[in-house]
């Protein structure tokens, strides 16, 4: 265009022309600043739904550690109330195992009194059982002579009690005696015990089983009582048991 025709002179033309560029160039830069603030304001947008989610799952969370926390109070509840009902029996067995203790304390007392008691009366039965043994010999001296010779033609005098010494060992025969049978000699081997077991019969065994003669030997057991297992291991060998009231 002729600036000159127009009546728009060169210079006007010009500044006309640098003014219409520097408004060009501040739209230009206002357009760059609103997209770049239109981005900002999307991530800023973004940002606030990733906060809200956010707030939301902490939401969630704490609800859940508030169900935790709830079923840990009724856990504690009722760990509280068994602890409480463990004490309650606790304190019954203390009371239970004080009771045993006190009763323990007294059946000791009274086993020892019982003890004391049976040792007394073990001597008591020792100093009877020497009298009542002195006793049946006597009745044994009187009665077994007049025994033997009714029942098995054995003719004796009197026993007597006989002490016989075998390799150092001192045997006793409360029951000794020399006699005839059949016009044989016979030694009559006699044991007078008030009250004989089994256990006496084996220990007379014991005894006479050490002593040797060249006579023909007579077994005897007197006494005021004979259990039946005395006389089994009796009769087995060869052992007569004569009680007090046989005739």
């Amino acid at each position: 265009m002729n600036s000159e025709r127009s009546g728009v002179t060169a210079e006007l033309y010009k500044a006309v022309v640098a003014i219409v560029d520097d408004r060009v160039k501040e739209i230009r830069v206002t357009r760059e600043d609103f997209d770049e603030l239109r981005r900002a304001v999307d991530e800023l947008a973004e940002a606030q739904v990733r906060t809200e989610k956010r707030v939301e799952e902490l939401v969630e969370v704490q609800v859940r550690a508030e169900r935790r926390i709830g079923r840990l109070e009724d856990a504690v509840e009722r760990l509280t109330q068994a602890q409480a009902s463990t004490e309650e029996r606790m304190g019954r067995l203390e009371d239970a195992v004080e009771r045993l203790a006190q009763a323990q304390a007294k059946t000791e007392e009274t086993v020892e009194r019982l003890v004391k008691a049976q040792r007394e009366l073990s001597v008591e039965v020792g100093k009877l059982s020497a009298t009542i043994g002195f006793g049946i010999e006597d009745i044994g001296r009187v009665v077994l002579p007049g025994y033997l010779e009714r029942h098995f033609g054995i003719e004796v005098e009197e026993l007597e009690r006989k002490f016989f010494l075998v390799d150092d060992e001192e045997i006793e025969i409360n029951l000794y005696g020399e006699g005839v049978k059949d016009e044989k000699e016979v030694i009559i081997l006699g044991e007078a015990k008030s009250r004989i077991y089994r256990r006496e019969v084996g220990d007379y065994i014991q005894d006479t089983s050490k002593l040797i003669f060249r006579e023909e030997v007579f077994k005897v057991m007197f006494g005021f009582f004979i259990h039946p297992s005395a006389t089994e291991l009796a009769e087995k060998e060869g052992i007569v048991l004569v009680a007090s009231y046989q005739r």
